[in-house]
């Protein structure tokens, strides 16, 4: 706010609040949540809350009162919402509109927490500061056995990681942000902590802006753009796909949260021309990403394993060492450094995840990578999309990239359930045992899924990232 209190901090639908609005509506909110604890100062608040306008105040709010926000989706199942408060222990929970509206849901999960809907109390006359080691935020993943796990994350994390992406993207005034993800993402993050860190504006994109999304980035003068990769192939399913040109007014184009494809980098290279595109790598437990691949037309096809894109090199400050490697530099990607949070909020969920190594504690990804001539790194699938099929081992991007190499095959998933793959596929309706035939000159014929679903769109989930758990379970289902 000091650099313009007059300056456009955010849009959401057709309203748009500037920096004073917004920094005034988060003080209002925050002395409310002060005065409602006991003691004054909350440790943890919870924000039940859509992309609204108080959302984004309400996540301001919770940092202004010295507290960790813990964001919460209203429209995730109550159960599981219901657990990730109880995990959280929250001394108060901001709430819009629609969090407001699946309280009654919760039970008594809430009981002696003080709920603010609205500010009652007078505002804080300025933010609590916080300490390095004080936590900035807590979310909440999923894990294997798809109980949520509290990820806390610092905030010299934060700085750590902010202090280089502000050095290498060089953000200012004049920057207007997509902002894509749910608030419960930790990508979300990078679109708030930077545009405003920066004074920029940012933009929340809705879900009926893909459908004429070079209309929306023009509209609204989107120079950067931060999101996961799976857009690019839903835009090219489009009936106009996705033209060259399409995009000028980008500057950067950055993609996160799941491989991203040589193809898909390249269309949208051409699409946004004047860009620089980058594909982010990073789990939630290194502080939003942790390593950047920069794509050049020219270099970056070579570094590609299965067509996926190369995760690049480390941040400053971060180290990493491959877990049980194998001679051709193969390995579990371990990371540790400046970025890496303390542990998960339930201590018992630490089991399995770290390794120490030469006095350090190493995060261990669960992702399997190589190291490529150069020092930059191949992702090569999730450690537990690693499976085995007729005794054969196989990670299941290798499945995908010789899927699509099979004639009118645009896009591919594979899954496996009880040692059989399903493949689930997008493009030309063809004869299974046809696609087979041609998918065998490009596997062992062990790997060859046992059968081929087509899909006129593949699920995704609330960040547009494909569902693979709706997959895995619609393909349990028909085997049955």
């Amino acid at each position: 706010m000091a650099l313009d209190p007059r300056g456009e901090a955010l849009r959401v639908g057709p309203a748009a609040v500037d920096y004073r609005w917004l920094h005034d509506r988060a003080l209002a909110l925050a002395g409310t949540a002060v005065a409602a604890v006991p003691g004054g100062r909350p440790r943890r608040v919870g924000l039940l809350a859509a992309r609204s306008e108080q959302a984004y105040a309400g996540l301001l709010a919770a940092q202004f009162a010295g507290a960790a926000v813990v964001p919460l989706h209203p429209g995730f199942p109550a159960d599981r919402t219901a657990r990730m408060i109880a995990a959280a222990d929250l001394d108060a929970l901001i709430v819009d509109e629609r969090g407001a509206a699946v309280l009654p849901e919760l039970g008594g999960v809430l009981d002696g927490v003080p709920v603010v809907t609205e500010p009652t109390g007078p505002p804080l006359r300025r933010p609590v500061p916080a300490a390095p080691d004080d936590i900035a935020y807590i979310l909440f993943t999923s894990g294997s056995t798809g109980t949520p796990k509290g990820v806390p994350v610092l905030h010299r994390n934060v700085d750590a990681y902010l202090r280089f992406v502000h050095d290498r993207y060089g953000f200012h005034q004049g920057d207007i942000f997509s902002q894509t993800f749910d608030l419960t993402f930790d990508l979300a993050m990078f679109d708030l902590f930077t545009g405003w860190g920066c004074g920029g504006t940012v933009v929340s994109v809705p879900p009926t802006a893909y459908a004429s999304l070079e209309r929306f980035v023009a509209e609204q003068g989107i120079t950067v753009w931060f999101s996961a990769p799976s857009l690019v192939s839903l835009l090219r399913r489009r009936p106009r796909g996705l033209p060259a040109d399409s995009m000028p007014s980008l500057r950067w184009s950055l993609f996160c949260g799941e491989p991203l494809l040589a193809h898909d980098a390249r269309e949208w290279a051409a699409a946004a021309p004047g860009s620089v595109v980058e594909n982010l790598y990073g789990p939630t437990e290194l502080t939003i990403s942790c390593s950047v691949h920069r794509w050049d037309p020219a270099t970056s096809p070579d570094l590609c394993v299965n067509d996926v894109v190369s995760i690049g090199t480390l941040h400053p400050g971060m180290r990493y060492l491959l877990h049980d490697g194998t001679e051709d530099g193969t390995g579990e990607l371990c990371v540790t450094g400046d970025q890496m949070f303390p542990g998960y909020l339930d201590p018992a969920d630490d089991e399995g995840r770290f390794l120490d190594h030469g006095g350090e504690r190493w995060y261990r990804t669960g992702d399997l990578v190589r190291r490529l001539p150069g020092g930059e790194l191949a992702y090569l699938g999730r450690r537990d999309h690693q499976v085995k099929i007729h005794g054969v081992r196989v990670e299941l991007t290798e499945v995908e990239w010789a899927l699509r190499r099979v004639d009118g095959v645009r896009e591919a998933v594979a899954v496996a359930v009880d040692g059989e793959l399903t493949a689930f596929l997008l493009g030309e309706e063809r004869p299974p045992a046809a696609v087979a035939e041609e998918l065998a000159a490009f596997l062992p014929r062990a790997l060859v899924p046992r059968r081929f679903v087509r899909v006129t769109e593949f699920p995704l989930n609330a960040n547009r990232k494909v569902d693979r758990k709706a997959l895995t379970e619609r393909a349990a289902a028909a085997a049955r």
